[in-house]
């Protein structure tokens, strides 16, 4: 009796619910095939649009993940499975670990924002967060740069790419500005003819725009002038302290009186 019971519930069981379930099966199977064949449109899409290759993998993950997660719940709903409990366990899972990852997933969006926006790339100098470095690498939580005097900053991506950056490289050339102060008993055409010969003669100084050599303003106990040029970003520094430093030269050889401090 027991066995006919059965074989009736089974009968029962097998027209009522076997074609769902041989629906799902199939459905799972093709969905598997698909998810396998995108995922290699995929990767050959991203590579031909040029998306960074650090960010490629994560992409390429997370877009595979969630179709494995949207393939199962479809098969989970075709066969009849309550979902009701599972999406619950998923919220409150999701919602814990985005309070406790908040901050986590800022400088993620930050790096992933860098590299597809690239507001600055490797062996850029920028200006961010009170920092002037040289960009040695981005990696997808934070940005490290290299200083002049060799200190190694560490930037968190969600606050470097929420503020202002000063891409320094980007144009291929950098303004250098100076002034000079003199005292008013100079002759001031051969003060900016000495001056001018200085910045021509200078080998770190990029000639395209033209150098520019004037009088900025005249104060009670000098004339002021100031000195602009076009260098190299990479040489910024060390073309600053060379003009510098020939400019005073210069300007002593040729006699050229200079205001006494405090005066």
């Amino acid at each position: 009796m027991k066995l006919d019971e059965f074989y009736t519930e089974f009968h029962h069981w097998l027209i009522n619910r076997g074609p769902k379930y041989v629906g799902g099966i199939i459905i799972f199977f093709i969905g598997i095939w698909f998810i396998k064949w995108l995922r290699n449109r995929l990767r050959t899409r991203m590579v031909r649009r040029g998306i960074h290759s650090s960010l490629q993998p994560f992409f390429l993950s997370l877009t595979i993940t969630a179709m494995y997660v949207l393939l199962v719940i479809w098969v989970m709903n075709i066969i009849g499975w309550e979902m009701t409990i599972f999406t619950t366990i998923i919220g409150a899972f999701s919602v814990a670990a985005g309070l406790a990852l908040s901050g986590t997933f800022q400088n993620f969006a930050g790096g992933v924002l860098i590299l597809l926006l690239k507001p600055f790339e490797l062996e850029d100098s920028i200006i961010a967060q009170g920092q002037d470095g040289r960009v040695v690498s981005i990696q997808m939580f934070y940005t490290v740069l290299i200083t002049a005097d060799n200190k190694t900053v560490i930037i968190p991506n969600g606050k470097l790419f929420n503020e202002v950056i000063v891409n320094v490289t980007r144009e291929g050339r950098r303004r250098l500005d100076f002034e000079m102060r003199v005292g008013y008993n100079n002759d001031m055409e051969k003060v900016k003819a000495v001056m001018t010969n200085v910045v021509n003669a200078n080998k770190d100084i990029l000639h395209d725009p033209a150098a520019r050599v004037g009088v900025i303003s005249l104060d009670n106990d000098c004339v002021r002038f100031t000195i602009n040029v076009w260098v190299d970003p990479a040489n910024f520094l060390n073309a600053k302290i060379n003009l510098q430093e020939q400019m005073l030269k210069e300007l002593a050889a040729g006699g050229v009186n200079f205001p006494k401090p405090g005066f």
